[in-house]
């Protein structure tokens, strides 16, 4: 067999296009999965509780509105609330 020096012929030109392609398809994958992973901690992590157990702590309503307005306004100043629905969720704690 003659052994080439040089520039690679078609085939290997091929293989190398292949295991690139390969490679990054892998990592674009991997990187499009952890994304999501950490999207979808970051909307449980600020998701409303269920309507029971937010009607169970209805009871101690003193310093239960006082701990959810603290809670809104770190919401707020973090990015996660608009200025409307701070409002909104704001009128209804203090309405209940």
């Amino acid at each position: 067999m003659i052994q080439r020096f040089g520039r690679p012929g078609l085939l290997g030109t091929i293989a190398r296009t292949a295991v690139i392609s390969g490679t990054a398809t892998t990592v674009s994958n991997r990187v499009q999965r952890h994304d999501a992973q950490r999207q979808m901690a970051a909307e449980q992590q600020y998701a409303a509780p269920p309507p029971a157990a937010s009607q169970a702590a209805a009871p101690a309503a003193g310093t239960d509105r006082v701990a959810q307005l603290t809670q809104l306004a770190e919401l707020k100043a973090q990015g996660v609330l608009s200025e409307e629905e701070f409002a909104a969720e704001k009128a209804r704690i203090l309405n209940s």
